[in-house]
């Protein structure tokens, strides 16, 4: 009998082991279950950084991307004198440059309400006032006093694939297209062909000189656009052409280094020299300007300033993927093919202010 009674607690302490052993079980399965089953959590999202201002000659910038509209990526931006315009799918928007935070308001421009059929609408800031145009060949002017955009009216048969509309100081107007550039000195009256050599997206004036890119590189005239005559060509497209303090800035692709390079000519457009040596070799610089004393590059590797023409180059912005905001690390994706991001930061001048906007850097 004593045997017996110690023998059937210890049967009875095995149960309980065992029915503890076989609950814990199903807790842990129900638990595992509810793991698989259950929706994940929310990641949060970065606020995504794009757009930067500086008031100082490009030293240090401001994130003002908080005032932007909702969207996922802008296509255009342009910055006048006293006006910036940014178009995103089939809307425009417009804010005066001298707030301390860009205010947008949607502008009713024509045949942007289907973003499908409207390809990307550009500004041009010309002498005879703000033009909006698209690659169709649609072309539309700001009327001031009634804030409305009106048609421009012109004789010219091929609307389509136009990348740019240029006035010079003497009035006469150019129009850039993927066939080649055309020109006008009636107001758009009669156009004719003084390039054909392939697009023209860019050109700038000074001094009675242009200057403009195209698919071979950068070219010169100095009879106001009829004969040109190329200046820089080394195998690839241009890129930018710039007016600078005594000259021009430009860049051009080299087939050769496989790199956008910067140049710039101090005699009018003759002669041109590299200055982009003290920066690390890319395909994918954006852009040069000139703010006082400086010039500024977006780089892919970030902003750079130059204080003695492009001899010595000074970091002032870590690149597009590095930027941080007050709640998170925006980090963008990588080209998959290269060690170049997909992002750098284009610069815009408008009046004494610096903006700079988070681009493709294939653009």
């Amino acid at each position: 009998m004593k045997r017996l009674f110690v023998f059937v607690p210890a049967i009875l302490l095995v149960l309980v082991l065992v029915n503890s052993f076989v609950l814990k079980e199903k807790e842990t399965g129900k638990k595992t279950t509810e793991s698989l089953t259950a929706p994940p959590a929310k990641v949060p999202v970065a606020k995504v950084n794009i757009l930067y201002k500086s008031t100082d000659g490009g030293q240090t910038w401001q994130d003002i991307s908080e005032g932007l509209p909702e969207i996922e990526k802008p296509v255009n931006f342009s910055a006048g004198e006293s006006d910036l315009y940014l178009h995103v799918k089939n809307e425009m928007y417009h804010s005066k440059s001298n707030l301390k935070a860009p205010i947008w308001e949607k502008e009713n421009v024509p045949d942007l309400q289907n973003a499908s059929s409207s390809p990307s609408t550009s500004i041009a800031f010309n002498r005879s006032g703000v033009m909006a145009f698209n690659y169709k060949g649609q072309v539309y002017q700001k009327v001031s006093a009634a804030e409305d955009w009106l048609p421009v009216q012109t004789n010219f048969i091929k609307q389509h694939s136009m990348r740019t509309i240029f006035e010079t100081a003497d009035g006469a107007v150019f129009r850039g297209y993927d066939h080649g550039l055309y020109k006008s000195t009636d107001k758009g009256e009669n156009w004719k062909q003084v390039q054909n050599e392939g697009w023209v997206m860019n050109m700038v004036e000074s001094e009675g000189v242009l200057i403009a890119t195209d698919t071979k590189g950068i070219m010169r005239s100095t009879d106001n656009g009829e004969h040109w005559k190329w200046v820089i060509s080394e195998g690839g497209v241009g890129i930018a052409v710039e007016r600078i303090e005594g000259g021009f800035a430009a860049i051009a692709y080299n087939t050769t280094t496989k790199s956008r390079r910067i140049h710039i000519s101090l005699d009018s457009g003759k002669t041109w020299e590299v200055i982009s040596y003290g920066l690390g070799p890319s395909p994918s610089i954006s852009s040069i300007k000139q703010m006082g004393k400086y010039l500024i590059v977006g780089h892919p590797d970030g902003i750079f300033r130059s204080s003695d023409m492009g001899k010595t180059w000074n970091s002032v912005h870590s690149r597009v993927d590095q930027v941080e905001n007050k709640d998170f690390k925006f980090v963008l994706p990588w080209n998959s093919s290269s060690s170049e991001p997909k992002n750098v930061f284009k610069i815009f001048v408008s009046g004494d202010v610096l903006y700079a906007m988070a681009v493709s850097a294939g653009c």
